[in-house]
Order: structure tokens, then C-alpha cells, then sequence
């Protein structure tokens, strides 16, 4: 019994192993998109942005986008204000002065009663509301770069996308907890743009995301994906994918980078994986799920190695050989991952990281299928 789980989690570990491979030669193939000359502005972007409770930063991620290098009679942005105790709507109130394009939606004025899907119905409200072609999705806690819209209509003009996915990572809080938040995050962020070389779009983050308006209301809004609380990004593109499978686009460049702060703390960090995970069987595109079942799998399966090796004797050895493997493909594909966004010096703590790496996947995995989680002092389901 015993050689028979070995042997299973290492073939899983094999498959793991040869998956992350071909993530980290897809990875290197994607090249950096840099406009051979700049083409005059064009696209007019309608920056929507769900907060509740983000008084502490709200101001600063509109002084940032207030600040873009690119013509402000070309891009507003709708704070759409989700029921918040805070002075949030006092705060976008008063940058409204000095901020002509700046718009302030109270979602209370549209919603009564619970729903399970707030964000996507503060876009879908937001969206009916824009001037612009295209709408581009942030979150308050966000901060992005001079360029950033001047990059997004660059590449929308050269390359004729309905849907343009762009990179995203957390800012280094200098704590134990910040630093595993960034390692985790741009592993994820570089399977993304390893999927885009291999020419499948799998993953996005509505922090940095922009559709077309028109795509957006032909494939009906978010109907059909509004029972499930998260998923206002992929589950979006999924449905967008379906109807323009050859005019999604990923703007891989580090002027586009949208930089957004870590959970404070291990509960809140939680609850973050725990709502990303509950959208797993939503996905439209099977093979999705069977990567993320991979992914469970092995991770599951060391844990159950590592605490059945305090009873059974022989147990160590082979799951130390696979923990290993684990580290060290992570590691390879993590090198010039880290570089594109600028964190090669925290790969030090990679490897102490991996028993927290493996305890989250297992126990969030768990809970986004099974279990209720809160998020924004909301009880989801």
C-alpha cells in the first residue's frame, strides 16, 4: 500500500515536473512587446474600478492614473463605490475638483438586497455608463505606471485584440508573509504569459485587464458567470474566448506592470486563494481543470507524504526526491520570471517557503470547493 502511494505520487510528480518544463521553454519564447514607433492616441479607455473600504489607498491609485502619459480627453475613469463604511466616496469626491474625467457610482443606488457577485455587478453598471470603446478594469489598491495607457493603445492599434490581458504583482512589504505573496504571485503570472507562447490564453487578473465595450455586451456580460462571486477577469475571458478565439492579446511588457499590495496577514491571505479557488469548476476549458487537479494532487500528495512519514518507516526518502524536484523545476522557471519583474534576489527564500507553499494549495483548494470564505467583510458561498 505503502509503495503503491509512492509510486503515485511520483509519476503525478513526473507529470508535475515535465508541465512546469514546458512552462519555463514557452516562458523564454514570449518576446517583449515594444512598439517600433508610436502611433498618435487613439483609443478612448473608460478605467473602471469596484472599491469598498479602500480609504487608505483609493487616493493614490487615481493620483497615479491621473498622472498617465497619455491624452486625458482619452480615458475616464467610474470608481464604482460598493456600499463602504469608510470615507472612500468622500475621498474620490474630493479629487473630482482637479480630476475632470473622474466619476463616482454609489452601487447602492442600483442594488438591493444580497447578491453573491458584487464586482461583476458594479462593472456591468459602471459599463453601461462609459463613453469609451474600450473598458479597462483596476482595483483601489492598485498603482500603475506613466505609460501604462499609452502601452495599451499601442498594442490595441498594432494588433487588433477584443481582450488584452496585462502582468500584475504585489509590492514588497518586506515581510515574510509579502515576500512568499510576490514568489507565489508571478509564478502565476508567468504561466500566464508562458500560456500566451504556447498560444492559449488561460489566465488573467481583472487588476490589469481591458475589453473591447463592444465584445463585452456581445457575449452578454457576465450572464451566465454572475452565480460566482469571483471570476470578473477569467471567467470573463473564457466567455469572450469562445466568440473571438483569435483576438485575445498579452501586452507582456513591464511599462504595463500593474503593482498591487499583499494580504496584511494569513487570514485575509487565505480567504484571497480560497475565493480564486472557488472558481475552478467554472471554467469552460476543461483542461484548466485537469492542470489545477495536477497541481492539487501533487501538492496534496506530499503533505500526506510528509505526515505519514512521522509513522511509516521508508516514507522520507522518496517524497524528500519529489520535494526536491518540486524545488528545483519551480526554481528554474522562477529565474527569469523573477528577473522580468525585478525580484531575482528573493528566489533566496524560495525554497524555505515550499512547506507553506504546499499547506495553502492543499487547505484553500479544499475550502474554494467545499468551504464558505469572506472577503470585503462579506460571507461568501
Amino acid at each position: 500500500m505503502v509503495n503503491l502511494f509512492i509510486y503515485s505520487i511520483a509519476f503525478i510528480g513526473l507529470a508535475y515536473a515535465v508541465l512546469i518544463v514546458l512552462y519555463t521553454y514557452w516562458f523564454l519564447r514570449l518576446k517583449k512587446y515594444q512598439p517600433k514607433q508610436f502611433l498618435p492616441a487613439r483609443c478612448f479607455f473608460s478605467i473602471i474600478i469596484p472599491a469598498r473600504n479602500e480609504a487608505l489607498v483609493i487616493k493614490d491609485c487615481l493620483k497615479k492614473i491621473q498622472a498617465q502619459n497619455y491624452p486625458t480627453n482619452l480615458f475616464e475613469v467610474i470608481v464604482v463605490d460598493d456600499h463602504s463604511s469608510d470615507t472612500t466616496a468622500a475621498l474620490v469626491q474630493e479629487l473630482q475638483a482637479s480630476f475632470d474625467g473622474l466619476h463616482l457610482i454609489h452601487l447602492a443606488d442600483f442594488v438591493s438586497g444580497n447578491i453573491n457577485a458584487y464586482k461583476k455587478r458594479a462593472i456591468e453598471i459602471a459599463a453601461a455608463q462609459t463613453k469609451g470603446d474600450w473598458i479597462v478594469t483596476t482595483d483601489a489598491d492598485c498603482e500603475v505606471l506613466p505609460n501604462w495607457l499609452k502601452n495599451l493603445d499601442q498594442f490595441i492599434q498594432t494588433n487588433n485584440p477584443v481582450l488584452v490581458a496585462a502582468p500584475v504583482m504585489f509590492s514588497n512589504s518586506q515581510t515574510w508573509l509579502g515576500i512568499f505573496q510576490i514568489l507565489d504571485f508571478i509564478s502565476l503570472q508567468g504561466i500566464t504569459a508562458a500560456a500566451v507562447a504556447a498560444g492559449y490564453h488561460s489566465m488573467c487578473n481583472g487588476a490589469n485587464l481591458a475589453y473591447s465595450k463592444k465584445a463585452f455586451y456581445q457575449v452578454g456580460q457576465f450572464k451566465g458567470i454572475d452565480h460566482v462571486a469571483s471570476g470578473d477577469d477569467m471567467l470573463l475571458m473564457h466567455k469572450i474566448k469562445k466568440q473571438f478565439p483569435h483576438q485575445l492579446g498579452f501586452l507582456f511588457s513591464k511599462d504595463a506592470i500593474v503593482t498591487t499590495t499583499p494580504m496584511e496577514d494569513w487570514k485575509s491571505f487565505f480567504n484571497q486563494r480560497i475565493r480564486w479557488a472557488s472558481k475552478a469548476e467554472s471554467y469552460s476549458e476543461r483542461s484548466i481543470f485537469w492542470v489545477l487537479l495536477l497541481v492539487y494532487l501533487f501538492n496534496a500528495g506530499l503533505l500526506v507524504g510528509l505526515i505519514a512519514g512521522l509513522f511509516i518507516e521508508g516514507m522520507y526518502p522518496a517524497i524528500g526526491y519529489l520535494l526536491l524536484l518540486k524545488i528545483v523545476v519551480e526554481m528554474i522557471f522562477l529565474v527569469p520570471v523573477s528577473k522580468f519583474f525585478n525580484v531575482q534576489s528573493l528566489l533566496l527564500l524560495f525554497p524555505f517557503m515550499q512547506p507553506f507553499h504546499i499547506v495553502y494549495t492543499v487547505v484553500a483548494g479544499w475550502l474554494g470547493k467545499f468551504g464558505t470564505y469572506q472577503w470585503k467583510g462579506r460571507a461568501v458561498r
